[in-house]
């Protein structure tokens, strides 16, 4: 699975993309934020408000109990708003 992070979750994780395999109990984007954020204080504090994160998958917008697979693509990032 290739993951995408932008903005401030990017600065934080400390690089916009990474491949990983996803663990077998891993089965929806709500599921892989808390194996991410279990992987160590950066990815806990870039994830820390997930109500607030948005998800894409495969380039679609999704909300946190789409099911994913490793063949996918997620990105996180924060909302965003204008002016």
């Amino acid at each position: 699975m290739k993951i995408l992070y932008f903005a401030s979750i990017r600065a934080r994780v400390g690089h916009g993309e990474e491949e990983i395999a996803l663990p077998p109990d891993v089965k929806t984007v709500a599921d892989l934020v808390g194996w991410l954020k279990s992987r160590g204080d950066t990815y806990a504090e870039a994830l820390a408000e997930a109500r607030t994160l948005r998800a894409a998958l495969n380039q679609e917008h999704v909300s946190f109990d789409a099911a994913i697979k490793n063949s996918d693509e997620v990105a996180f990032f924060p909302p965003v708003t204008g002016g």
